[in-house]
């Protein structure tokens, strides 16, 4: 294979039939669980990998031609055509939701330098890997995370046609695709270790090695395609293989795949290895057999997934998946204050689909179809002859170059302007800094358990409920972010207290942790918990604090905000335990920042310093009421101690 002068490439061009229809339900099905999460595309992001499927056989497919008509492959020409049919709409969906993002402010200009950089570098997924930002994270969405695919593909277009001779000098088509088969099994194979190894999914899922054995199908197919359509064209198979009864069955074949796309598409999503590899390699072997059937020599198939709706999104697909995620993310936090793992409201994803088709059709006439008709260079000379051309069509230029002028500066002020964090994470690492501090100065020795207070007396002698204040130094408190987060406000308000907070903790983390300081000697007379953000809580975990704690310590749960469908039952199952287990009281932190949830980060769950207050005062409540229902129990006691000793008088009856 050779680098040929730049000449556009001599190639046939020959169009296969339903490819478009393919990519109208790829993107569909992405779009869809995007926009309308949990309708009936739950798993739709396996649309990402038809697309892969398809780039795998397009691509090689077009290489091969060109070898074939030419002898050779021009390397430049290539790549330039790749250039213009990315580039454009990358550029015009960059700098447009840039300067929107710059305007809404906030967490949407998170790590945005970084974003940039790797969406024209098309090294989006490393970057993420590398920045611990991943597809699935519930923490501040990136505006240019759907880039990550890109990035795959653009490292297989320059990687392929450098490797592609090595492939060819196999001479026996099923060796070929025998060889590009086994690569596709191990790279999901290799996925497949990642995950059940327990390491980070966004690295299987962004991996390009983890993840390109879609493309591999994809190139497995176009190594097949030609020689057969070669064999049907010179009817050198059998007369069986021409019949019209094949066609129906290859029909019925092309139906069925199309049909296992959609069913993989809608299965919710797990975080095992049965969805990571099982899942996508599901829907890029249906994705495969449905290219297969649509290319097969007068297809009816093909012909059908041609009609004109589909081929119209088809057509726009790239500008579809380019617009749809970025505008999602800017609207949401423009009139939300959210992200998108808060949920979508119905009127927000249709807002979003109607502009993104919009921009997209757009981008389509105006900025993506001169350039690949023109080229960058032709482009520009039409550009500038309208510069100089009479004022009704010098107008229309003027204003692109102004529009232009606007969207460089906003996206120059938006990278200036992006924080390395998000709010939620500052004032998380606020709350780390503080606990650090704290650390340094030596805590007192923990008090020991103690029996409550003798309940004091009336005038007559009946003991009444006798709470006593709670300090500091008799508190130990084990909790997830929010905690920490709030961990400045715990130490003004409880100074001395022990706090033991993390990132993402759930729940079922507390048991060992609370084993762990009871073995060291540091558990105190009150325990509070708050690991309610991060994930379901169940009542055995809960029976196993207790039974750590034990009978002569009070335990606080407290409860969870965030914007999580777990979050009803997690405060349900705590408000439950706490009303059945003498010695459990509940700090309603969701009732407390409910009405103030002005005081939380961008991401609607970490509380800034004010809403950290918050946060404190509803743990010292939460405490005092453990102080007194324990008090009370006391007093229980004692009252019927006390009326068993004067049963012989006459009742007395506390006022």
């Amino acid at each position: 294979m050779t680098t040929a002068p730049h000449t556009p490439s001599t190639a046939p061009r020959t169009r296969f039939a339903g490819l478009d229809g393919l990519r109208a339900v790829a993107v569909t099905s992405v779009v869809v669980y995007h926009l309308f999460p949990g309708t009936i595309f739950a798993g739709g992001f396996v649309g990402v990998d038809v697309f892969f499927v398809i780039s795998g056989f397009l691509i090689t497919s077009l290489l091969l031609r060109e070898r074939r008509a030419t002898g050779r492959v021009s390397l430049a020409d290539f790549w330039r055509r790749r250039a213009r049919r990315l580039l454009p709409a990358l550029t015009l969906v960059v700098t447009v939701c840039a300067t929107a993002a710059w305007m809404v402010g906030g967490d949407v200009l998170v790590r945005l330098g970084a974003q940039v950089v790797g969406a024209f570098t098309f090294s989006y997924n490393w970057i993420a890997v590398a920045g611990g930002t991943g597809y699935f994270s519930a923490a501040t969405p990136e505006l240019f995370r759907n880039f990550w695919s890109l990035a795959v593909e653009e490292q297989f277009y320059l990687v392929w046609p450098l490797v592609l001779p090595l492939f060819l000098l196999i001479r026996r088509t099923r060796a070929r695709v025998a060889a590009t088969v086994v690569l596709a099994a191990a790279s999901a194979v290799w996925m497949g270790l990642l995950v059940g190894s327990g390491d980070d999914l966004t690295r299987a899922y962004f991996g390009t090695d983890s993840h390109a054995f879609g493309i591999l199908l994809g190139i497995a197919l176009a190594f097949a395609v030609p020689p057969l359509r070669h064999r049907l064209a010179t009817r050198a198979v059998p007369t069986w293989a021409r019949s019209g009864a094949v066609g129906g069955t290859t029909t019925a074949a092309g139906v069925a795949a199309l049909l296992g796309v959609l069913v993989v598409a809608s299965l919710p999503a797990g975080d095992t290895t049965t969805t990571f590899p099982g899942a996508l390699l599901a829907g890029s072997v249906c994705a495969a057999v449905a290219i297969l059937v649509a290319a097969w020599p007068g297809s009816r198939f093909g012909r059908a997934l041609d009609i004109a709706p589909l081929r119209w999104v088809g057509e726009r697909s790239y500008g579809i998946y380019l617009w749809h995620w970025p505008l999602l993310v800017l609207l949401l936090a423009a009139f939300e204050g959210t992200g998108p793992d808060a949920g979508v409201p119905g009127g927000i994803g249709l807002l979003a689909l109607a502009l993104t088709l919009s921009l997209a059709e757009l981008s389509h006439r105006v900025v993506e179809t001169p350039v690949r008709r023109f080229g960058f260079r032709g482009t520009l000379d039409r550009f500038g002859a309208s510069l100089r051309a009479r004022a009704a069509r010098r107008l229309p230029a003027l204003a692109g170059l102004a529009a232009g002028a606007v969207l460089l500066a906003g996206t120059g002020a938006a990278l200036a302007a992006a924080p390395a964090v998000s709010s939620g994470q500052a004032a998380v690492e606020a709350g780390a800094a503080a606990l650090a501090a704290k650390t340094a100065t030596p805590s007192p020795t923990p008090a020991e358990p103690t029996a409550a207070p003798t309940p004091g007396q009336t005038p007559g002698g009946v003991p009444t409920p006798s709470p006593t204040p709670v300090s500091g130094e008799e508190i130990v408190a084990v909790g997830d972010s929010v905690m920490l987060a709030s961990a400045p406000s715990l130490l003004a308000e409880f100074p001395d207290i022990v706090v033991d907070a993390a990132e993402s903790r759930s729940a079922w983390a507390g048991p060992g942790i609370l084993r762990t300081l009871a073995d060291e000697g540091r558990l105190r007379p009150v325990v509070v918990v708050g690991l309610g953000t991060n994930g379901p809580v169940d009542r055995e975990t809960l029976e196993e604090m207790v039974e750590i704690t034990g009978p002569d310590r009070r335990l606080v749960l407290v409860n969870a905000y965030a914007p999580r469908d777990w979050i009803g039952g997690v405060n349900d199952t705590l408000r439950g335990f706490a009303a059945t287990h003498a010695g459990v009281s509940i700090a309603d932190w969701n009732g407390a920042i409910a009405p103030h949830t002005d005081l939380l980060a961008g991401d609607r769950i970490h509380p800034g310093h004010r809403g950290g207050d918050v946060y404190a005062e509803a743990v010292a409540a939460g405490i005092e009421r453990a102080e007194y229902e324990r008090a009370v129990r006391r007093y229980g006691e004692q009252l019927r101690a006390f009326r068993e000793e004067h049963s012989d008088g006459p009742p007395m009856v506390p006022r």
